[in-house]
């Protein structure tokens, strides 16, 4: 950065202008918590300052210290020469309201199923104290098993993942929710590690991502690790595993819940007799599709 950026730039309004025309300028893509430049900026310049999240109004015309300057200037610059994701930058993802510790070991938290969690499923969940053990696979940072014991105060949740680096992380999350009495880690592949076991819930953000998305990822995403994302030529490699073993690890009420990002067509048509139930979520109904223990093959 120039020394004429820190001696012309004075207050967050100042910032804030820079940042988004930096940012526009270096082609950002975005996509990690928000969607567009001047929200990131907005919230990676609240974050440096130590500044509430949801009020910026009060700061814009506030003027900074030499210091401040100085790491707001550091943290833009890192982010459009890095292209690393602001989440990343952080060290911190939210939710909804539930803030999440990430960092490079695990793929940013963004899911749809986050959503209907916040709902506790309704309708499909009649009585969310009644629901008595739940599976998050490929759990990542932890966020939806956190989230599902939150949002189900009797049920007992697995976490799975394939990463033991993923796992580290979600322990630090589960940890910092004071819920290590209820949420389990497990290391697996996919259900590999759970012989025996049945779940009243069976969530799972997994990856999803078809072989010519990767192949045009922008740098952002190519900082999250590879397994995360990429699943087959038709991005539906492992939803196939869930959908061959869900059910021995269903109880005989049991639902499982799965997203599959923009695969809705490729799903619908390489399992055409499933009665596939697609969930209303912000973005559409195509997303997220769930479907009972009695639907899936034996």
């Amino acid at each position: 950065m120039s020394s004429t950026a820190k001696t012309e730039l004075i207050t967050v309004r100042d910032y804030l202008r820079y940042a988004v025309s930096h940012f526009n300028a270096a082609g950002l893509s975005f996509g990690h918590g928000s969607d567009n430049a001047w929200d990131e900026a907005v919230y990676l310049t609240l974050h440096a300052l130590h500044l509430p999240l949801d009020r910026l109004e009060p700061f814009l015309d506030a003027r900074l210290l030499p210091h401040e300057r100085e790491q707001l200037l550091d943290l833009y610059n890192r982010r459009c020469q890095d292209r690393l994701p602001a989440a990343y930058l952080t060290r911190e993802a939210w939710l909804g309201e539930h803030r999440f510790y990430v960092d490079e070991r695990v793929i940013v938290p963004r899911s749809f199923i986050a959503e209907l969690l916040a709902e506790q499923l309704t309708p499909w969940i009649a009585d969310p104290w009644a629901l008595e053990s739940a599976l998050d696979l490929c759990t990542g940072s932890g966020c939806l098993a956190i989230l599902t014991a939150l949002a189900f105060p009797n049920a007992e949740v697995d976490a799975v993942d394939l990463s033991q680096d993923a796992l580290s992380v979600a322990e630090r999350n589960v940890a910092d929710y004071q819920l290590t009495d209820r949420v389990r880690l497990v290391h697996s592949d996919a259900f590999a590690g759970l012989a025996g076991k049945r779940y009243d819930l069976i969530i799972s953000n997994p990856p999803y991502v078809d072989a010519e998305s990767v192949a045009a990822l922008p740098p952002e995403y190519l900082h999250e690790p590879e397994m995360a994302l990429g699943s087959g030529d038709d991005g539906l490699d492992f939803t196939r595993i869930i959908l061959a073993e869900a059910k021995k690890h269903l109880t005989d009420d049991g639902l499982l819940v799965v997203e599959i990002g923009h695969n809705r067509d490729a799903l619908e048509a390489a399992y055409p007799t499933l009665p596939f139930t697609w969930l209303d979520t912000a973005a559409g109904d195509e997303y997220v599709f769930m479907l009972r223990a009695e639907d899936l093959p034996d």
